[in-house]
This record gives structure tokens, C-alpha cells and sequence, in this order.
């Protein structure tokens, strides 16, 4: 089977998953990837200073037992594995994760209100095709809880407000609890731990990465290419460099409204649709600290709209590798997006009022000896699943199908996938394409 005919573009998760299959069939494909490093999304920087940082939090909580060998392999066995602590942060309150079933620590009358809310909505059964994410909130939790907690953290995280979000997303990622569960959540302060992530693993030694450097090794590998343009009847692909290169099938994990300008023949119709597809862009404020007791948490999700960040993960708690001893870590996600915040500032910009706001919500004291500042410009973060997406996508995928390029990963897909599922949907694109060659 020839070795020159397949080209992946992008070298991370899903990227990495194709060429992992292909190698597994005999295949080495090659790969080619914009950034002048591995990883995509799951990229690691390390940092003179000590501090180790992955592009965004990343962690492994696959229940899929190949999956989870897979993994351990590439890392000759030397992972954490580690039970996970969730928080959330609410006008002052330090609430267990989720906190639709841990209410104990808010103000008495929110919490009040929020159980009756609850109670009045279990009395009718969920809307089963709501017509947006805020009504099926309100139709499982009540409205107090759902306009307080997962509308407003909704917008914080999608940058957009509920009513405009659809529910496709969702999955497991919002616990619902019993009546029971939410009544003891508000009267007691120790609750049984019912997050969907109860244990996860993580390298370590080398961060997250080291996942996937054996992966690396299964393909050509080509960086600093940045693709320019694609012409789907010739089958070639140019880059920025001036570099052309012909395939018989191409697999792509490029973010699709990128993806679709590239493409030479691009009807009108798909270029509107895939202009119509929306992900967040995130900065990450990465910070090290002279101390590692400022938290409990693995993560904390944040509430307060007046508060700059979304989510805080804490490195220093998925391995002591990632940072040197007796300090500690802070990855503070920042969410914005063209079509519905845009950002205005530059990426350092945004460092002291995470610091800031760091020390107002007490994680940090204002005299806080401070070892490392960063601040890394995500421009495709997470899938934005508003009411666009759902007419636009079968415009871009049905278009794609019908010209042969591939589509795997998050951003090709255009799914909310984990990191796993990532690697999976690269798989899976790996397996489309040799049953085309066989077919042909």
C-alpha cells in the first residue's frame, strides 16, 4: 500500500488519532501543521522559569479501557491518577461542584428559592425538543437556579446568551439531580461526590503532550506549514512557504469557516454557512506562585459576570512535574468570540486583571509572591452551539462529503468533543479513507 497519498492537516488530537490508525493498517501519512509545533490544542510549554503549562487544560478521563492502555503506553506507565475536586465561585460563595445538588453555601433566600424553583418544575416533565438551552434550564431546574447558575456561566463560557444556544452540547455535562439530593445539597455541607468526572489521569512527567509523542513518530511530520490553498480536482494542497503537495485523500482537522475559503470551487452557499459557524477564542492567563495550599480544587468554574475569567485549573495538581518544589500553578480561561464578544485587548493585556480579580474572589493575597506571568491567544477554543450552527453545519459537511476531503477532530467535525473523543473522530476519519481506497 502506497505511503505518499495521504495527507492529514493539523497534528493534534484528532490529527494524531488518523495517523495513529493509519499506522496501525501500515500506512505512514503525512502530516502538516500551520504552528512550529506538535500538538495542536494539546500542545505543553515549558518555561524557563520552571512552570510547565499544556495550551488550555487538558485532562484523560476515558472509560474506554483500550483508550486508557493506549495512553498509559505511550507514557511507559507513568501517569497520575488523581480524584477530582470541583468548585464553583458565586458572589462570594465557595460552592461544591455541581452545584445544582451543593446549594448549602449560598444566601438563604437564593437557596430557598432555588429548592422551591426546583420543586414546581419537577412537578411537569422535562420539555423534550425545547426550542433553546434556557428552556430546557428552566424546565429541569427552575428558574431561579437556571438564571443564576448555568445561563449565566452559559454565556461566560459560549459567549452567548441561552435562549440562543441550542442543546445538542450538553450530553452528561449537567447533572440532574433528585429532589433529594438537591435538599440535602442545600442543608448540608458534605454531599456525595456525583460529577461526571470522579477520577481522571494525567503524565507524569512533561505534561500533557507526552501523551502523544510516540504518535508523533507514526507519520511524517511537517511544521510551519500553513495551508493557503486547496484544489480538491487536482487533489493538491499549497502552503504559505510556496510548497505544494498532491494527495489522493486528504484528512483535515482545520477549523471548518478556515477551512472552506482555502477551497478552490467553494460555492457561495457553503462559504455563508461556514461563515455562520462560531467557536470561542480563549486567552490564557498562566501564573506561578511561590506557594501551592491557595486551593483545594483540581478546577473552579466562576460565576460573576464582573470577574474575567471563566474557569481556573490548577497544574500543580495534576502533577508535580509542572512546576518546580513548593510552588504552585493558575491557568485562568478568558472566553471571547467574533460574533459575540470580541476581544479588544491583547493578550498581556489581560494579565494583571486576572491578578487582580484572583485577589478579589481570595485565591490569591495581594502581596502574593508571584514567580511566573504568561499569556497564550487561543483563537478556536470551544465549539459555540448556537441556533446558527444547527442549519449551517449539514450545508459544510454534505459540500465536504462530496468533494473527498475528510473532516475529523473538533473543529472539522464541529462537535464539542473531550479529548479523547478527539482522537476517536481521527480514528474513525483514518478508517473512512482506507475504506474508500479499498472501494477504488
Amino acid at each position: 500500500m502506497s505511503d505518499d497519498d495521504i495527507v492529514i492537516l493539523g497534528t493534534g488530537m484528532a490529527g494524531l488519532g488518523a495517523a495513529h490508525h493509519f499506522n496501525s493498517q501500515g500506512v505512514r501519512a503525512r502530516m502538516y501543521d500551520k504552528n512550529s509545533y506538535p500538538g495542536g490544542h494539546t500542545a505543553t510549554f515549558v518555561h524557563d522559569s520552571g512552570f510547565v503549562f499544556d495550551d488550555g487544560p487538558h485532562i484523560s478521563f476515558s472509560k474506554d479501557p483500550r483508550i486508557q492502555d493506549l495512553f498509559a503506553s505511550n507514557v511507559d506507565g507513568h501517569y497520575e491518577k488523581l480524584q477530582a475536586y470541583v468548585n464553583n465561585y458565586y458572589h462570594g460563595a465557595w460552592v461544591k461542584h455541581p452545584a445544582q445538588a451543593n446549594l448549602h453555601n449560598l444566601p438563604t433566600e437564593l437557596k430557598t428559592q432555588c429548592v422551591l424553583d426546583f420543586i414546581e418544575a419537577s412537578k411537569t416533565d422535562v420539555v423534550e425538543k425545547p426550542a433553546n438551552y434556557l428552556e430546557w434550564l428552566i424546565s429541569v431546574f427552575g428558574k431561579t437556579f437556571a438564571t443564576h447558575f448555568p445561563a449565566v456561566y452559559g454565556k461566560k463560557y459560549h459567549t452567548v446568551d441561552a435562549e440562543k444556544m441550542s442543546t445538542v452540547w450538553m450530553g452528561p455535562r449537567l447533572y440532574r439531580p433528585s429532589m433529594e439530593e438537591v435538599i440535602r445539597g442545600a442543608l448540608f455541607a458534605e454531599t456525595p461526590d456525583v460529577h461526571y468526572i470522579s477520577d481522571f489521569r494525567y503524565p507524569s512527567e512533561g505534561g500533557f503532550i507526552s501523551y502523544l509523542k510516540p504518535f508523533m513518530e507514526k507519520a511524517e511530520m511537517k511544521l510551519d506549514h500553513e495551508v493557503v490553498h486547496i484544489d480538491p480536482k487536482a487533489k493538491s494542497v499549497r502552503f504559505a512557504n510556496g510548497e505544494t503537495v498532491e494527495y489522493k485523500q486528504l484528512v483535515s482537522s482545520i477549523p471548518l469557516p478556515d477551512l472552506i475559503p482555502l477551497i478552490d470551487g467553494a460555492p457561495e452557499n457553503v462559504k455563508a454557512a461556514a461563515a455562520q459557524l462560531c467557536a470561542t477564542t480563549c486567552v490564557t492567563v498562566n501564573i506561578g506562585l511561590a506557594r501551592d495550599d491557595f486551593t483545594p480544587a483540581t478546577w473552579t468554574y466562576i460565576y460573576d459576570e464582573d470577574i474575567v475569567f471563566t474557569r481556573l485549573s490548577f497544574p500543580h495538581k495534576m502533577s508535580p512535574s509542572t512546576c518546580p518544589p513548593g510552588t504552585g500553578s493558575i491557568q485562568a480561561e478568558c472566553y471571547y468570540s467574533w460574533k459575540y464578544r470580541p476581544l479588544d485587548v491583547t493578550p498581556d493585556d489581560l494579565i494583571q486583571p486576572v491578578i487582580d480579580d484572583l485577589v478579589k474572589i481570595g485565591l490569591i493575597r495581594e502581596d502574593e509572591e508571584i514567580l511566573h506571568t504568561d499569556a497564550r491567544l487561543i483563537p478556536h477554543a470551544n465549539i459555540i452551539f448556537d441556533l446558527d450552527r444547527e442549519t449551517a453545519l449539514p450545508i459544510v459537511h454534505e459540500w465536504l462529503d462530496e468533494i473527498g476531503i475528510t473532516y475529523v477532530g473538533r473543529f472539522g467535525e464541529w462537535g464539542y468533543q473531550w479529548t479523547d473523543e478527539a482522537f476517536k473522530s481521527g480514528e474513525r476519519g483514518a478508517r473512512q479513507v482506507l475504506e474508500r481506497r479499498v472501494d477504488a
